[in-house]
């Protein structure tokens, strides 16, 4: 069983300004992935489906972090010469 998401957004960390308050609620949101969850539990979906998405996610996140430490090496080898 999943927990519930509580997300909440005081009025005092955002010092009133209430632009700020709504992109933080929507961030948080983004973070627990509140949307994301309630358009998957939308329609049913096979379980081997569901393996499947959760590894292309996988495959995709690997991906980024390998371009994230190839830059990072390319910039360091950049400030060396």
């Amino acid at each position: 069983m999943k927990k519930p998401a509580h997300v909440s957004v005081k009025i005092r960390e955002t010092r009133g300004n209430v632009e700020r308050l709504i992109r933080k609620f929507i961030k948080k949101t983004k973070k627990e992935r509140i949307v994301e969850q309630a358009r998957d539990r939308r329609y049913y979906k096979k379980p081997s489906v569901k393996k499947k998405e959760k590894t292309e996610r996988a495959i995709r996140a690997r991906k980024r972090e390998e371009q994230k430490r190839r830059r990072a090496q390319e910039r360091r080898r950049r400030k060396i010469k």
